[in-house]
């Protein structure tokens, strides 16, 4: 079995709960996630299964859609709603106080990734340290707050959707506009609608994910290993292209309309993708080199 599962994960379990489960339930080894939801987070969490899990790279690398619910005057040690109060504070500001300085955020800024999250320094994730009762310095990271549209505003309460670079921590950009108003603020709820192209709108519960491998028809709602560089350029190969290109050798090309380092979705003589290759300038002409095999 190989493809992208979409999955819908629920409150309350952790990314790699919902890999070990479908691990037990499919009988599938080779099983991974493209990118972690907090536990208390809900929504798009594609998983991948098989030759699949060659992707998660490239998966991990899309563009995200959140909508999140930012709570000011409240400052917890998670950034959420599920950690230890450290601060409350009087939060009367008027819309269009917190309208700006929602939409302040947006484009790039440096992100100081939370104590309570995956990352790692010197082998140790942060979180571990974190219950350690150890808080370290952490480097700011690049990220890129692509739009934010604000949904409501009530009282010390904003609905937005935000829709964000990989490496974003919705709670801490909930945490940092709080900081900007100078009453703290944490994030209260958080659903992800949108990883890459994967929509919450067709996205599987755990249940139906059950009821499907019950009647052997999980494969039927697999996205294959292709969908997911429908974006890019095709190009297909005759036989011996074929067979170079899996060897490692160049295989020059032809046609002067490809750009230099564009990638490319190959094709064997039969019709079937193998992979992604790369267009390269060797020897004074353009050549393809493979770049990740998936067959």
């Amino acid at each position: 079995m190989d493809g992208i599962l979409n999955v819908l994960k629920p409150t309350g379990m952790t990314s790699f709960d919902i890999v070990a489960y479908l691990r037990s339930l499919l009988k599938e080894r080779k099983i991974g996630h493209t990118g972690t939801l907090d536990p208390g987070a809900v929504g798009v969490l594609p998983v991948c299964i098989g030759k699949a899990t060659k992707t998660i790279e490239y998966l991990t690398d899309k563009d995200k859609v959140y909508s999140a619910e930012l709570t000011l005057g409240i400052s917890t040690d998670t950034q959420d709603s599920y950690g230890t109060v450290l601060k409350v504070c009087e939060a009367n500001f008027s819309h269009e106080q917190i309208y700006d300085a929602i939409k302040s955020f947006i484009g790039e800024y440096k992100q100081i990734p939370p104590m309570y999250s995956a990352v790692k320094i010197e082998g140790k994730k942060l979180y571990e340290l974190a219950r350690e009762g150890i808080t370290i310095e952490r480097q700011p990271r690049d990220i890129t707050i692509h739009s934010i549209n604000i949904i409501e505003i009530r009282d010390n309460k904003a609905i937005f959707e935000v829709e964000c670079s990989k490496g974003t921590y919705i709670r801490t950009l909930c945490s940092d506009i709080g900081d900007k108003l100078g009453c703290g603020g944490h994030m209260s709820f958080l659903v992800r609608t949108r990883a890459g192209h994967f929509e919450l709108s067709n996205s599987l519960t755990l249940e139906e994910i059950y009821e499907l491998s019950k009647n052997n028809s999980i494969a039927e709602r697999l996205s294959s290993i292709e969908d997911i560089f429908k974006d890019l350029g095709r190009i297909d190969l005759n036989g011996p292209q074929t067979k170079k290109l899996a060897n490692g050798a160049y295989v020059e090309l032809k046609s002067s309309a490809l750009k230099k380092d564009s990638i490319l979705r190959t094709y064997d003589i039969n019709g079937k993708f193998i992979g992604l290759s790369e267009v390269l300038f060797i020897n004074g002409c353009l050549s393809l080199k493979m770049k990740k095999q998936f067959v």
